[in-house]
């Protein structure tokens, strides 16, 4: 005869298994805890928005402060390199001051009336003027053409004025000091008689 086995126990241990593999759940009824959750999850949602909305405010400040920074950067190297063009164009310009008199005073003196005894030593004078002349052409110095020109008050300097009728009106009639410019700068305007 077969014996039966008793499953019965082994029936219950399986379903207590698969009993204890499901996940716990816990139903929350909101009734019963009542609207302080949600209210409070709106309150964070709406903190959330107010911060982002902060942050992003920020960013856009930041970004344009950084906008105007890099302009005035751009202005700055701009004008730096300005500068320094400017200066390497003008460089010489405080000797050309300087050595103006001088060449005023050779320019006298060659108008002298010479005997022959004092020509080689007149000759010699003359030399000494072409270089200079030369020397100031070389860095962009150029004369002031006046005599028989209109006047022009930005490099004409009227210290006197005369009636002549034979000439037209606002024309240099005689110069009295030479002018010069430096490239496209004066850096001493003519003395002229202007007539009227």
């Amino acid at each position: 005869m077969e014996e039966k086995k008793d499953t019965s126990h082994v029936e219950d241990k399986h379903e207590n298994d698969v009993e204890n593999d499901q996940p716990d759940i816990e139903i929350i009824d909101e009734n019963v805890e009542g609207n302080g959750t949600s209210d409070s999850n709106q309150n964070s949602a709406k903190d959330l928005e107010e911060k982002i909305t902060e942050l992003q405010q920020e960013k856009n400040d930041v970004y344009d402060k950084l906008i105007r920074l890099q302009a005035e950067y751009d202005n700055f190297k701009k004008r730096t390199q300005k500068e320094k063009q400017s200066e390497r164009k003008y460089k010489s310009q405080d000797l050309i001051n300087e050595l103006l008199p001088a060449i005023d005073n050779f320019e006298r003196a060659l108008q002298v009336e010479v005997s022959d005894e004092a020509s080689n030593f007149v000759e010699g004078v003359s030399m000494v003027y072409r270089q200079i002349q030369d020397a100031l052409k070389s860095q962009g110095v150029e004369e002031i053409e006046s005599v028989g020109k209109e006047f022009d008050p930005n490099i004409h300097h009227a210290v006197m004025q005369v009636e002549d009728e034979e000439q037209e009106s606002n024309i240099i009639l005689e110069e009295m000091q030479k002018g010069y410019m430096l490239k496209d700068r004066v850096i001493r305007p003519a003395m002229v008689k202007v007539n009227k």
